[in-house]
């Protein structure tokens, strides 16, 4: 038997890695404990990456480890996607069996999942482009979680420098979000193929920056450690002289050392490749003959296809590979596959191919695979196809291939795959003259499809070139459908690009559609949420009605779902709650009935929204945690799940828990939200660096987000808030006229946020900077006032938010501050008191005064606010009022309290996250906090200072 064949050039002893070993294993300890999630392992090719990764491997599987492997291929770069994550699925439904595996899985994760491994039966049909290939990433994300609750598991990936863009950003996804104890992904890649260039470059750069994931250097071996793999492959001492010339030619690379053993009497060829080749010369030529056809098939050929392409019997198979594996160029893998030992032997062997035979072998591959597709792994023969028609120069068929290889990184949401194979296909579209016919697609339709996954898979410019290219091609009068659809595709580009323009772009994709059909619906329904966000309510709800009676009409329930939530958008900014809560349940129901968890967590997350403003900040967030979850069980993290925790951290924010809502912001950050999304996490953080006067902070958001160069927005609520946070830095830095200014501008702006509680938030600032530039700058003062009142009069006051903004607006801040305390916003309180204060005081009524900012203090102390509590402080030292030191029952915010209170019973951070559903880590804030506030130093002592001060007694 082959496999009864033992190589003779590879050390048996392991040499020079124990500090290598040491490291990986203490990161396996570290991953138990859930602080390290990956490590990547880096190297010249041949130094020996893949001995260290299966030395860990078998020492970890033997202390109870369940190890998950998978490579990436050269192939990779040509569309097959996944293929790391493929062959560890595959492995592991090969140990457990499919129903064991889907047990594991999300609900409707095994349709997913079926995207890469044919063996879970057929995929999911719902077309989401949006949304699936997200929602995939999170079902890989949980099956490893879930692997990962009943032994420890490492996931191992090599040679990622030759991983596709998909396999790329599910390796950066995994790294940024594994949490969950007892998961390592362990990932090797040739440190010396990456130029400049290389896709893989700001991959490991990014993750370089990542908490939890570690970088490993492979060095080369040391002149001690050289001698030692020689004797160990020699059985004897080599002697002094022959180390010499082996590690001197060698320069410490193991693979290196092994060709150079086998070379005769250790005489050195020039060069490496001809070093690396000199034990595939030695072999019989018949054996060379077959290992040049396996090289032409890559890193990985079944026996079945290696003896189909030769033409070689079973028997004359083995015979010819016989010499190849007792020489150790070949190993036997399993499945009865062929590898070659390392992939520069193959890639050697590959390069010294002539352009004729390497032409004709992979024809001969090509037409094997077409006439057996089962000679290849399933869900491959499409790229293999593809690979090996074009290498086999066939225009004809490798144009075939190339779009059905496209179809099928579609299938597997691998978007950036398919479009290389796409524009493969547009390449030789002109050299086959049936090509449409051959395809069943036009050229037109090539390019639609090409823009389609340009823009799915982030990659918007070429999305543009394409829509460009194929609108060249249409006639508006005879294809207006079609043209329109392209239309709104250019328009989301734009959206998503942070351009202006896209409006036109829908208004003219609706006039395309005058007639009423399904094609109408579907602009309609993105162009009345754009017109929402843009403020032109009146025309957006008549398209919504027009757009409700067309998916009715033609059964489209998805279609109602959306614009249902659009309409629900634009009773939010009428400040019409209770109709927002109601006509989101209709759209949840729609959703909730057809299963699609896009319409769920957007509706969920549009309602949060709603509470927000209601002043039921504790409604939203028990919302906002049972929407994450479901999120991530349809997978919809990064969609609608990323929407979902910045309200979160929005209700976080108005309550002062402002060190959770940094978590959530900050954890949501990582995750690689949508620029829309990322901004509005960005504000949730500026904000709160205003409040605690974090200058450079505030200056560095605002400057990713383009407010302080006055970037140009379409909707009105980013106006708004971008004009917030503007006036707050100008104020934050003691500019009054400066904040004047941007008031003046964003007055000046022909529509302004009808949504109540944002437009009385930005009245009661504008109250506020009037006051501050009043001595320098009276009549410009006067005019923002007057402008100001304009807008209030047209402004509806809806819900108790919008209240007690319009009160603080208004002058009367005593009742401000009751509002705020009854609404449970901390900061708004403190705030509004501090402005009673100052119209105590000017009244002459110091006493008045000095009692408000006794109660503004503790409040903006707790919060941590720097420059409210320097004004309160400043304040009471002119009315002689008391900023004495407050009671520490009154520092503590609740939620310290809670935490105080199960600190004084023993438990750990561990111990009262899990009981407060909150991470160790903002446990680990609170408790600082409560130590600061209490002027203790460790856990006991604040557990005596609470039973001695009675903190805890109601």
């Amino acid at each position: 038997m082959l496999d009864d064949m033992l190589g003779r050039s590879v050390s048996p002893v392991f040499v020079g890695r124990e500090e290598e070993l040491a490291t990986l294993f203490e990161s396996f300890d570290e991953a138990r404990k859930g602080t390290v999630t990956a490590v990547l392992v880096g190297g010249e090719a041949g130094v020996g990456k893949t001995r260290l990764i299966q030395r860990f491997a078998d020492q970890a599987a033997a202390r109870g480890a369940h190890v998950l492997a998978g490579g990436c291929v050269e192939l990779s770069t040509e569309g097959l996607a996944y293929a790391p994550f493929t062959a560890a699925l595959r492995q592991l439904v090969r140990e457990k069996g499919r129903s064991q595996v889907a047990a594991l899985l999300p609900e409707g994760a095994e349709r997913d999942l079926a995207r890469l491994l044919p063996e879970f039966g057929e995929p999911s049909g719902d077309g989401e482009t949006d949304a699936g290939r997200a929602r995939l990433f999170e079902q890989f994300l949980s099956l490893l979680e879930r692997l990962a609750d009943a032994r420890p598991t490492v996931l191992v990936i090599e040679d990622i420098h030759w991983a596709d863009r998909s396999s790329r950003d599910l390796i950066a996804f995994l790294s940024r979000n594994l949490q969950t104890p007892q998961v390592l992904l362990v990932m090797t890649y040739r440190s010396d193929d990456l130029h400049r260039q290389h896709p893989l470059r700001p991959v490991i750069a990014e993750l370089s920056r990542v908490g939890g994931v570690l970088r490993l250097d492979l060095p080369r071996l040391s002149r001690d450690e050289v001698a030692q793999q020689m004797t160990g492959i020699l059985g004897r001492d080599p002697g002094y002289s022959k180390v010499q010339k082996v590690y001197e030619r060698s320069e410490g690379i193991p693979l290196f050392v092994e060709a150079l053993l086998e070379s005769d009497d250790c005489g050195f060829p020039e060069s490496m490749q001809d070093l690396i080749l000199n034990s595939v010369a030695r072999l019989p030529e018949d054996t060379q003959r077959v290992l040049r056809v396996a090289a032409a098939g890559g890193t990985r050929v079944s026996h079945a296809l290696l003896a189909a392409v030769s033409g070689l019997s079973d028997y004359e198979l083995e015979a010819a590979l016989r010499p190849a594996i007792a020489g150790n160029v070949l190993q036997i893998a399993d499945n009865r596959a062929y590898v070659f030992r390392h992939s520069l032997i193959r890639e050697a062997v590959h390069d010294e191919l002539l352009p004729g035979e390497y032409q004709r072998l992979h024809a001969r591959y090509a037409e094997e695979i077409s006439k057996d597709r089962s000679l290849v792994p399933p869900g491959r023969a499409a790229v293999e196809l593809a690979h090996h028609w074009y290498g086999a120069r066939n225009d004809l068929w490798a144009l075939v291939a190339a779009w059905e290889a496209a179809q099928k990184s579609f299938m597997a949401f691998a978007y950036t795959e398919a479009v290389p194979l796409l524009e493969r296909v547009l390449m030789l579209w002109d050299r086959v003259p049936d090509a449409a016919e051959r395809i069943g697609a036009d050229h037109t339709a090539v390019l639609e499809r090409a823009s389609e996954a340009a823009s799915a898979g982030g990659e918007l410019d070429k999305g543009v070139k394409f829509v460009k290219a194929a609108l060249a091609e249409l006639d508006e009068a005879r294809e207006p459908g079609r043209v329109a659809q392209l239309v709104v595709r250019l328009a989301n580009i734009k959206i998503s690009k942070g351009q202006m323009g896209a409006t036109e772009a829908l208004r003219r994709a609706l006039h395309l559609v005058p007639e009423p059909g399904p094609v109408r619906a579907e602009v309609v329904t993105p162009l009345s949420r754009h017109l929402m966000l843009r403020g032109d309510i009146d025309e957006a709800e008549r398209l919504i009605a027009e757009g409700l009676e067309l998916a009715r009409r033609f059964g489209d329930r998805c279609l109602e779902g959306d614009l249902l939530m659009n309409l629900a958008l634009g009773h939010s900014l009428r400040g019409e709650l209770d109709k927002v809560i109601a006509t989101n349940e209709q759209a949840l129901r729609i959703g909730r009935e057809g299963g699609s968890g896009r319409i769920i967590t957007r509706a969920i997350g549009n309602t949060i929204d709603a509470l927000i403003d209601m002043g039921r900040p504790d409604d939203a967030l028990r919302m906002s945690e049972d929407g994450w979850q479901l999120a991530k069980k349809y997978g919809r993290l990064r969609g609608s799940g990323l929407f979902i925790k910045n309200n979160w951290a929005e209700a976080l924010e108005s309550m002062g828990r402002w060190d959770e809502a940094i978590e959530i912001v900050e954890g949501a950050l990582s995750h690689g939200p949508s620029l829309r999304t990322k901004f509005a996490l960005l504000r949730v953080r500026a904000d709160i660096a205003l409040a605690r006067g974090e200058v450079a902070l505030v200056e560095g958001i605002l400057s990713e987000i383009g407010v302080l160069k006055d970037r140009p927005e379409d909707f009105v609520q980013d106006v708004t808030s971008n004009a917030r946070l503007h006036i707050g830095w100008h104020q934050l830095r003691g500019e009054p006229d400066a904040a004047l200014a941007v008031a003046e501008r964003v007055l000046a702006r022909p529509s302004q946020s009808s949504k109540a509680m944002l437009g009385w938030r930005l009245l009661a600032l504008l109250r506020n900077v009037c006051d501050a530039a009043e001595a320098s700058e009276p009549e410009r003062a006067r005019a923002v006032r007057e402008q100001a009142a304009a807008l209030a009069a047209d402004l509806s006051v809806i819900g108790p938010v919008a209240e007690a903004y319009r009160l603080s607006y208004s002058g009367d801040f005593d009742a401000a501050a009751a509002s705020w305390e009854r609404l449970k916003r901390p900061h708004n309180q403190a705030k509004a008191l501090l402005r009673a204060a100052v119209v105590a005081a000017r009244s002459g009524d110091r006493e008045g005064a000095a009692t408000r900012l006794t109660a503004a203090l503790p409040l903006a102390t707790a919060l941590r606010a720097t420059p409210l509590i320097e004004e309160i402080e400043a304040l009471s030292r002119r009315v002689g009022g008391a900023h004495h030191q407050q009671e520490p029952q009154e520092l503590l915010t609740p939620r310290e309290l809670e935490v105080l209170r199960l600190v004084t019973l023993g438990r750990t951070n561990r111990d009262i996250a899990a009981e407060l559903f909150i991470s160790a880590k903002t446990v680990s804030v609170h408790v600082s906090n409560i130590l600061a506030k209490l002027g203790v130093t460790s856990r006991g002592e604040a557990a005596a200072a609470a039973h001695r001060l009675s903190l805890l007694s109601h």
